[in-house]
């Protein structure tokens, strides 16, 4: 149990790659560079579920996705399930969140004192539409996902996070009038997530004409695989680029949206230092998911590679030593570091069962574990079947229902280039670990499991005609007012 406060930021869809402590050529992210200087990176961090809502209440709750069976867009967290914010208040330590939770309403008991301009899933239901998975029953994405401008200026995601930001600055300013005892405060920004729009001095920063070429692109003779072609296929926002003028554009505003909340994160840990808070509150950075920002053709998140759901996860404050942990680690494991950073610990659920991550502090303190396994899942947007992610030292599994399994080194192959699934010498790493994600779930019941929930939800809309109406038709949009 520690005495310090926590300070959780997450962020939308931020690539773990891209900042300048990962490695990244040219990205700018001074704050967060100086937050790993100083603090601990994990190196190996991978989200539960690589799509916003399955991924914040997988987080809310530290258990997989099929253990909350809420599967997709349209499942959002309720606080039924209790999470480590249950945790901190069944404790009576002060915890409460200000921006993006993505979670049903703020009517709900989802474990937070204060909700402050929260962001929810649209009308409470969220992405209707995209639970329909059948492959003859689904439709295409309603409009172009990344939005309908890209490039420079500002739009209510930016203003939204202008808000996020100040608002924490004056909670921090405040926080004197909380008492002695230790609190919790989550802030959760929307960038980098699309629409692909940025202020001026941050696209600026990335001049499309030194921008690199996107790995792995279809137009260079690179073939996806079947399942990623059925799932990319609903949105496809590769085909809807109006030339490549402004495919360039989106990649340099995303980096820019990266830089922006660089910027804003910053703005928070000024207001910490300047309230005198810095010395006795750890910070934790991290994100839901990532994005492909264009890598074999691919936009968004919602696949098993690197780009997609690997995030990144910072962790400094007191006693804590800096330097990197290579382990493989997830956000349940920070889910129930939270909850244990308070000498507390996340409720077993009956239809649940218990939370299944560990302590990222216990977990750095010991030497680099080839044995630890990691797990994600999708079972979302696009989605025909369910994908199943293994990672277990440097080997990465993708299992997709009902086609061929992908099978990368990561030591050698860090870019996922080449699948070695069918090498006759892979053979006996393949069957470990297929052991080890049916050590997890049945692949094949959790998704018989998912189209069955996702079923039961349309037809408690009224049916598909009905479901396709409601709901969000694109990215969930900020709060008004």
């Amino acid at each position: 149990m520690s005495d310090t406060n926590l300070l959780v930021i997450m962020s939308d869809e931020h690539q773990s790659r891209a900042m300048g402590c990962a490695g990244h050529g040219f990205v700018k992210t001074p704050t967060l560079d100086a937050l790993a200087d100083r603090g601990l990176r994990f190196t190996n961090a991978y989200t539960p579920s690589p799509i916003c809502v399955p991924a914040r209440a997988a987080f809310a709750t530290g258990r997989y996705v099929h253990q909350n069976r809420l599967w997709d867009n349209a499942m959002p967290y309720t606080g039924n399930i209790p999470g480590w914010g249950h945790a901190l208040q069944s404790a009576r330590t002060p915890v409460e969140s200000i921006g993006k939770l993505h979670y049903r309403n703020a009517e709900d008991q989802a474990g937070f004192d204060v909700e402050h301009i929260p962001m929810m899933v649209v009308d409470g239901v969220g992405m209707v539409w995209a639970s329909i998975r059948k492959e003859d029953e689904r439709i295409s994405g309603p409009k172009r996902m990344l939005g309908d401008y890209i490039g420079p200026g500002e739009s209510n995601y930016t203003k939204y996070d202008a808000s996020v930001t100040q608002t924490a600055i004056d909670w921090l300013n405040s926080s004197t009038q909380r008492g002695g005892s230790p609190w919790c405060l989550y802030v959760g920004f929307v960038a980098p997530h699309f629409p692909l729009v940025v202020p001026d001095e941050y696209y600026s920063m990335y001049p499309t004409d030194s921008l690199p070429p996107s790995k792995l692109h279809p137009d260079a003779g690179y073939q996806q695989h079947l399942w990623i072609e059925k799932q990319n296929a609903i949105m496809d926002s590769e085909a809807k680029f109006r030339d490549q003028d402004e495919r360039l554009s989106a990649i340099a505003s995303y980096y820019g949206l990266c830089s922006w909340l660089d910027h804003n994160i910053g703005q928070v840990i000024a207001a910490l230092q300047h309230n005198n808070l810095l010395d006795n509150t750890t910070i934790v950075y991290t994100s839901d998911h990532g994005d492909n920002v264009g890598a074999r053709g691919l936009w968004g998140k919602s696949n098993m590679y690197e780009e997609s759901c690997a995030i990144p996860l910072i962790m400094a404050g007191p006693g804590i030593k800096p330097g990197t942990c290579e382990t493989p680690v997830s956000l349940l494991d920070l889910s129930v570091t939270i909850a244990d950073h308070f000498g507390q610990a996340i409720e077993a659920d009956e239809a649940c069962g218990r939370p299944v991550g560990d302590n990222l502090l216990k977990i750095a303190a010991e030497e680099y574990n080839e044995e630890r396994v990691v797990f994600s899942e999708y079972h979302a947007a696009g989605a025909v079947s369910g994908a199943f992610m293994i990672r277990k030292g440097r080997w990465k599994y993708i299992y997709y229902v009902g086609f061929e399994p992908e099978l990368f080194d990561l030591q050698t192959d860090p870019e996922e280039t080449t699948n070695v699934a069918m090498l006759e010498e892979n053979h006996a790493v393949l069957a470990e670990l297929h052991r080890a994600l049916l050590a997890i779930c049945d692949p094949e019941a959790t998704d018989r499991q998912a189209h069955a929930d996702q079923k039961k939800l349309i037809d408690s809309y009224g049916g598909r005609e009905k479901a396709l109406k409601m709901g969000a038709p694109g990215a969930t949009p900020p709060p008004s007012g």
